[in-house]
């Protein structure tokens, strides 16, 4: 992974991670990288001080032979909210909930209930969005009802 200072055009600095640098270069030409504060999609790489690594001895080189710790299952991976998100999540949430509120419909309260409409073939299947306690998403899943929870971050332009 490469760690890139990314500057857009109304001149907002942010950070960057990528594959590589043709990884870079496509994403940014197709508009995918865009700044987290304003959205703009005319992104450059910023200068940034080269990393340059210390010196470590010969024997310090090789690691001892481990074997390779299980990857934690997703219900054990704490994910703390505690810190600001990083910018380039933060863009991808921002850019989620446009497109959530773009392509569907907002039934607020009534989300548990038009979904169940909908299960039933009493209203129309589409996208919704909305509220839902944590019983109610619940009691939704043991139906038989996919229903899944985003991050709601603020718009990008608000």
């Amino acid at each position: 992974m490469i760690h890139y200072q990314l500057r857009c055009s109304q001149d907002h600095g942010f950070d960057g991670w990528f594959k590589d640098s043709v990884a870079f270069e496509k994403g940014a030409a197709a508009g995918f990288v865009d700044c987290p504060v304003c959205g703009d999609t005319k992104v450059r790489r910023d200068l940034m001080a080269p990393a340059i690594g210390k010196a470590r001895p010969a024997a310090a080189a090789a690691p001892a032979e481990s074997p390779p710790e299980p990857a934690p299952s997703p219900a054990a991976a704490p994910v703390s909210t505690a810190g600001p998100l990083p910018a380039q999540l933060l863009s991808l949430l921002q850019r989620m909930r446009a497109e959530v509120e773009r392509n569907c419909d907002h039934v607020g309260r009534d989300f548990a209930e038009e979904a169940r409409r909908m299960h039933r073939g009493e209203s129309d299947r589409r996208g919704i969005y909305g509220e839902a306690t944590a019983d109610e998403a619940e009691a939704l899943a043991d139906e038989g009802i996919e229903v899944g929870q985003i991050p709601w971050v603020p718009r990008a332009d608000g």
